[in-house]
């Protein structure tokens, strides 16, 4: 599988040393996520289970494991 070479930093990663954050590049079907300290480890998946990982943590609803 290749994937997309157009990635996006995060807004979050700021002005700092710059090299240490989180990348995203997309194709219509998938998300790719990759952290720019080791860019060769490449997660993919769909926009649904994303899109249910957010609504979780926005809600609050996010199961934790038990410790």
């Amino acid at each position: 599988m290749t994937t997309p070479d157009n990635w996006q930093k995060s807004s979050y990663s700021g002005p700092g040393d710059g090299d240490s954050c989180v990348e995203l590049a997309s194709t219509p079907a998938t998300l790719h996520l990759r952290e720019s300290d080791d860019p060769t480890v490449v997660l993919t998946t769909t926009p649904t289970p994303v899109g249910h990982l957010l609504r979780a943590i926005r809600t609050g609803t996010v199961a934790t494991p038990l410790t």
